[in-house]
């Protein structure tokens, strides 16, 4: 499954590379997806909702899998 999850992460990053953040795949756990967001997107007050509208709608829509995305601390 972490395969897939980060198959669908490299397609999101170009996205988020536009604005000068970035995403990092850190663990796979009984559907619980950690990411980093890196960059631009670290800091961002706009960046739970690009984890939970964006990351997370996109990654449940392809890989059912998923319970849910949440940012490593």
């Amino acid at each position: 499954m972490k395969e897939k999850v980060q198959a669908a992460i490299d397609k999101i990053r170009p996205m988020l590379q536009r604005d000068g953040g970035d995403v990092e795949l850190v663990d796979v756990q009984d559907g619980i997806v950690t990411v980093r967001l890196r960059g631009a997107c670290s800091g961002c007050p706009m960046s739970q909702m690009t984890l939970k509208n964006g990351i997370e709608k996109l990654l449940k829509r392809e890989i059912p899998e998923v319970v849910s995305v949440q940012a490593a601390q």
